[in-house]
């Protein structure tokens, strides 16, 4: 049997969601809920074989890496594809939370009447039809989905390509729960095939997809900024700073830092640059950087002065330490390797990071509450945290209820995507009958004369 090509396979598919996104944005908040609930009871009732299809998966992975010399990079990456039965309980106990939260759709932001008594608002309502390229895991894929259908958008999802055998059963326990709580086929569409080709094709469907939806790691980003003219709703990119200012709490600074950098390194909001003011680096630095480099094993990439200033102390992982390059205060690493850099003064941290900006998050840990808001109100990140890890950056840590990912842009609204960023607004007018007049045009007083003199 031959193979439908991958743009005809998409297409079918994207004409399928649009079909479904009229009916899908006139549902009820009870049939959506429902059909989350019921998402969450199946999920815990195919428990076994979810975790049995996520075994092929794993033993995948394995053996794609059979020939990798590196066993810790070949553990990690099995760990990662790896599902448990508290992670199935996480998913199902998100899409509950999902369906608590209020429905977006529907709710009017603002209302004010005009002179002629014309009374105008502003309403929520769904984007329509949203493309989701994902390189993430199952957990993303069921919030990103229940997202999709809480704010009423029907949801065209390609996922990630090393949890096949998963995604099977999540696509068949989402498609039968939904369709049966009363919501139209077709609106959560789960890609089965898992080549490039197939992902790039959704970049393409402009006639049928409102907006689209990177989640994964650079690479995957710049391919869909690159390659798409569709609104990208979120971008993960940018660079997260924490500044460390002059008398600085020394535990809750370093706290913060080894929070921020490794409490899971390929986040897109771990830290990526630490800048220390010169006073405090001469306390807190060795300390610090003998526990990030001797118990966590982080790439740590120095100024020149921040070498100089531990190159006398004693430490295991030191030899491993690194002149940072003009490069490195750029990059976004999402892995376990931190750029750190000395700086004499509060204006010189706002200088560096308004140099690398717009950033992804940025956080200030200070005793001082008018440099606080001077950096809350200075530095151009998505969100800007003070004493507070850079990994709080997130629509669940947030109280938005999860979210689909982290905008950087500055287009939209910056921040957790959630479920009233997955809205826009339209205006509703309510008259009574008011019509619109010309507008009186002004005159001079010689034209006034020549009006009012007989012919």
């Amino acid at each position: 049997m031959v193979e439908v090509p991958h743009k005809i396979y998409i297409e079918n598919l994207a004409k399928k969601a649009r079909e479904a996104a009229r009916p899908l944005s006139l549902l009820s908040s009870v049939i959506k809920n429902n059909a989350l609930l019921a998402m969450a009871d199946r999920l815990l009732d195919q428990e076994q074989a979810l975790l049995d299809a996520n075994l092929q998966d794993v033993e995948t992975v394995g053996k794609n890496l059979a020939g990798e010399s590196n066993k810790d990079r070949v553990k990690e990456a099995v760990e990662r594809v790896r599902l448990s039965a508290d992670s199935i309980k996480g998913m199902a106990d998100k899409l509950r939370r999902i369906a608590e939260l209020p429905d977006p759709v529907g709710e009017v932001t603002k209302m004010w009447q005009r002179p002629n008594g014309m009374q105008v608002s502003r309403v929520r309502v769904p984007i329509g039809v949203i493309g989701i390229i994902s390189e993430l895991g199952p957990q993303v894929t069921t919030e990103s989905v229940a997202l999709c259908l809480k704010s009423g958008n029907v949801c065209l999802l390609r996922p990630g390509s090393d949890w096949v055998c998963s995604n099977q059963i999540i696509a068949k326990i989402v498609r039968e729960s939904v369709e049966q709580a009363g919501v139209p086929a077709g609106a959560i569409i789960l890609v089965e095939r898992t080549e490039r080709e197939a992902a790039m094709e959704l970049l393409r469907l402009n006639k049928y997809l409102d907006a689209i939806i990177p989640r994964g790691g650079a690479g995957l980003r710049k391919s869909v900024v690159e390659g798409t003219r569709l609104p990208i709703l979120c971008h993960d990119g940018g660079v997260s700073h924490i500044y460390l200012d002059a008398g600085a709490d020394l535990p809750l600074a370093q706290n913060i830092v080894v929070n921020s950098k490794v409490q899971l390194a390929s986040a897109s909001n771990s830290a990526d640059t630490l800048l220390i003011h010169q006073s405090t680096a001469r306390v807190l630095l060795p300390a610090l950087l003998g526990r990030l480099l001797d118990e966590f094993k982080v790439d740590v990439r120095g100024c020149p002065k921040t070498i100089a200033l531990i190159g006398s102390q004693s430490l295991t992982g030191y030899k491993s330490m690194v002149e940072a390059k003009d490069e490195d205060w750029g990059r976004q690493f999402q892995s376990p390797t931190l750029a750190v850099k000395m700086v004499k003064d509060l204006d010189e941290a706002l200088e560096h990071i308004a140099r690398y900006g717009p950033g992804h998050t940025a956080t200030i840990v200070t005793r001082d509450y008018a440099t606080a808001m001077r950096f809350t109100r200075e530095v151009d990140a998505s969100a800007v945290m003070v004493n507070a890890s850079t990994r709080l950056h997130d629509g669940q840590e947030f109280g938005l209820g999860g979210e689909i990912g982290i905008n950087t842009m500055r287009v939209r609204a910056r921040g957790p995507v959630s479920l009233e960023e997955l809205t826009y607004e339209k205006y509703v007018v309510l008259g009574t009958g008011q019509l619109r007049h010309p507008h009186p045009v002004p005159v001079t007083y010689e034209d006034a004369i020549m009006l009012k003199r007989p012919s």
